[in-house]
């Protein structure tokens, strides 16, 4: 065995920290003074460990201590610095490599990727005096991560020899790419499939909106795991289908976190709130630790209960667990407090943010507007564009319902105007749809009437709503009955637009047409939707329909309704009661 003299000092009585210790492990061999190959391995893993945990300053304390280095010892450093986002101090250290070889490379290949240079990455693969497999694969994905999927292609066209990654990671990209066809034209030609073959196909059937696809294929699956299992649970959430997705979920032996996510997820966007945060908290109860994707669906859920309680609850784990510099979070956190009424403590959520992007401030911009804080909602709009934020549709469409709510006509033109003349942003469909909602609330029926009718696209039924709302407070019949016969030409089993129209020509003394109406409702076999109304009380949402008697407290309720009635002076009582049955 071959052995390298090396003098080691080291003084007594001195405490050393625990990674001082193991450097000095490496360093002094079981004969002092003598360094052995064995422990140039022994060093190069203790690297690679150090490197691992985010010790990259200890790492580079032991590189630069051993006094004798292999190849293995420069790849598993350089491959730390950039694993630790150093990639500008791995490539000065490839240039000092004595000697290299094929990992040496391919770990630049893989940095460069990883930093999204995949031209650098594309630079070092053709310098590589030698490739492996590895080399071809490493440089496929940085061309399908950075949406190059031609280059890719050609990659994988030229490869000398293709194993399982290759295909799986060309499928990968074709499914992300919308080509699906191509993925699985790809994937039956594979001369071995593993899980991860088939789960990426499955995956992108389901991201491509083909569920049946999707499913078909999950059925021929030969052995499924968790990765499938939670797949094929995102495509029935996605669906709308969350018995079946709970059910897969349930089948799931071994649930890791993005098992957990992807049901939560699908319960918050499926107006399963309750059932999110109760799996949510089973979730913390078996000891899984939320990470932020849990978090957002969480406030996602709390969000759609307007419930307050649970959303400072989630609040608390996103400072527990250090996630306080998560943009996404604290994005989710604002939309939380302003639907749940407390805009001011969503203001301070805005304010903790050290570089809010142009969501946050969009996300802001929009509770304000969701409050009828116009002022508030077009300083913001101002300080964003003094810190540099080029503002898009979104903002403007939330500047347009802040005018809304204040009933800022004027304004609201001038902020359209703005929008188009200054910023080149093109209004959609929800732009107009606001304007004709400012206008209408200001009773210029005419002036709405015409900006729908000379748009550049074709106005949606809610549009058209907002006018016939109008009519049926302004008792324009005219207007009325020409947007009540553009929604339902649109939409024919609409009952809102008879009734709004009933509702009119009954204002107007037309009881011949309120007949009318009420006969075409039978004839088209269209009945009026149940009005409802929800509160929280607790942790649970209770749900009243109009004339419902089902609650299982509705005498209690009934007799508190009563109770209040008695502390209401009798003129405001009627008044009540009046204001309430026209709306």
């Amino acid at each position: 065995m071959r052995f390298v003299r090396f003098p080691v000092r080291v003084r007594a009585h001195v405490n050393f920290s625990a990674d001082t210790c193991c450097i000095l492990h490496c360093l002094i061999s079981p004969r002092l003074k003598l360094f052995s190959t064995y422990d140039v391995y022994t060093c190069n893993v203790k690297i690679g460990v150090l490197s691992r945990a985010g010790k990259i300053e200890a790492a580079r304390q032991l590189f630069d201590e051993m006094p004798t280095k292999d190849v293995v010892t420069w790849n598993a450093i350089i491959t730390g610095y950039w694993k630790n986002g150093y990639f500008g101090e791995s490539k000065r250290l490839f240039g000092l490599m004595p000697v290299r070889n094929v990992v040496s490379w391919n770990s630049m290949l893989a940095g460069s990727v990883e930093n999204e240079m995949v031209d650098e990455a594309f630079m070092y693969f053709r310098e590589m005096p030698e490739r492996n497999i590895a080399s071809w694969n490493a440089m496929i994905s940085g061309f399908v991560k950075c949406d190059r999927l031609e280059e890719a292609s050609r990659i994988f066209q030229d490869m000398p020899k293709r194993n399982v990654i290759s295909y799986t990671a060309m499928i990968d990209g074709y499914a992300m790419k919308g080509e699906i066809e191509r993925a699985r034209a790809l994937f039956d030609c594979m001369p071995r499939k593993n899980a991860v073959s088939w789960t990426v196909l499955i995956s992108g059937y389901v991201e491509n909106g083909k569920f049946d696809e999707a499913r078909e294929l999950y059925e021929q699956m030969p052995e499924k795991n968790a990765v499938s299992m939670t797949a094929m649970l995102t495509g029935y959430s996605k669906e709308g289908k969350m018995e079946d997705a709970r059910a897969l979920f349930d089948q799931i032996q071994r649930k890791d976190h993005v098992s957990w996510n992807a049901m939560i997820t699908g319960y918050a966007q499926n107006g399963g709130g309750e059932e999110a945060l109760k799996l949510h908290s089973q979730k913390l109860k078996i000891g899984l630790h939320p990470d932020k994707w849990t978090l957002v669906s969480v406030l996602t859920a709390c969000s759609s209960l307007t419930s307050l309680k649970d959303g400072k609850q989630a609040h608390l784990l996103i400072i527990k667990h250090g996630f306080e510099s998560n943009l996404s979070l604290y994005n989710a956190l604002i939309t939380m407090y302003s639907k749940c009424g407390a805009i001011l403590d969503a203001e301070l959520a805005f304010k903790q943010i050290e570089c809010p992007d142009l969501v946050s401030w969009n996300t802001i911009i929009a509770a304000f507007a969701q409050h009828g804080l116009y002022e508030k909602a077009l300083d913001f709009f101002n300080q964003s564009v003094v810190h540099g934020f080029k503002p898009d549709g979104i903002t403007f469409l939330s500047l347009l319902s802040a005018c809304a709510h204040a009933g800022k006509v004027n304004e609201s033109l001038k902020l359209f105007d703005l929008m188009v003349s200054s910023y080149n942003i093109a209004p959609r469909s929800e732009h107009y749809a606001c304007l004709v909602d400012i206008l209408c609330r200001a009773g210029q029926l005419e002036k709405a009437c015409k900006m729908i009718q000379e748009k550049p696209f074709q106005a949606d039924s809610g549009i058209w709503g907002s006018l016939l709302a109008a009519c049926s407070v302004y008792l324009n019949v005219e207007i009325g009955e020409l947007a009540a016969k553009n929604i339902l030409h649109l939409n024919p089993r609409s009952s809102g637009p008879y009734v709004a129209l009933s509702n009119i020509y009954a204002a107007a003394g037309k009881w011949r047409d309120v007949a009318r109406m009420r006969s075409l409702m039978k004839e088209h076999g269209v009945k009026k939707q149940q009005a409802q109304s929800w509160t929280e009380i607790g942790s649970k949402v209770h749900i009243f329909l109009g004339g419902d008697v089902s609650h299982p407290d509705i005498d209690k309720i009934h007799l508190m309704l009563k109770t209040i009635s008695l502390h209401i002076p009798a003129d405001d009582f009627v008044d009540i009661t009046f204001h309430g049955a026209t709306r």
